[in-house]
């Protein structure tokens, strides 16, 4: 414990949405055949989640777009989400995570995972998740439609933990859970 607080292990990422459609595979009957919808509009919402292994805890802001401002926006909430932890925070190396400009509250470390490494980061499965169960095979009319199946999607996950947590806790996230709780 430092200073009588838990230590939190987290993962942060940005994720990308859009209404670029995002075909996936689907089942049908026999003889039918799939129609899916196509389109390719270059606009996009951004997600800001941090994901707790230990427990599938999840914590996420949905942002118009990302830069050092947002980002310390989100840390900001996160340090309030888990107010009473110290969170560890592994995250990549992008430019916002290390501008002069970011606000890292105290209660929060960020530690960059090493370069061009996507496979060490478990916030990249609930990309995958996100993109397979609310957006695969989708068309939108609005980006506001993109931002509300966001949103219930990352909504949907906040209230399944234990789904969260088998996506996330990898085998080598389980000895360090485990150190720091």
């Amino acid at each position: 414990m430092a200073g009588g607080k838990r230590i939190r292990l987290l993962f942060q990422d940005e994720g990308r949405f859009g209404r670029i459609s995002d075909r996936r595979r689907c089942w049908v009957p026999l003889p039918l055949r799939a129609t899916v919808g196509h389109q390719v509009i270059r606009e996009y919402v951004y997600a800001l989640t941090a994901v707790s292994p230990a427990d599938g805890q999840v914590t996420s802001l949905v942002m118009p777009w990302v830069d050092a401002e947002t980002m310390s926006v989100f840390l900001r909430h996160t340090a309030r989400r888990f107010r009473g932890d110290c969170c560890v925070m592994l995250l990549d190396s992008a430019g916002w995570h290390r501008a002069h400009a970011l606000l890292i509250p105290e209660t929060i470390r960020l530690i960059p995972l090493p370069p061009y490494s996507p496979e060490l980061n478990p916030v990249e499965h609930i990309w995958n998740y996100l993109r397979d169960y609310a957006f695969g095979n989708s068309t939108f009319d609005s980006l506001d439609q993109v931002e509300k199946t966001l949103c219930r999607g990352l909504k949907a996950l906040n209230q399944q933990p234990q789904l969260v947590q088998s996506m996330t806790c990898f085998d080598w996230i389980k000895p360090l859970c485990m150190t720091y709780n």
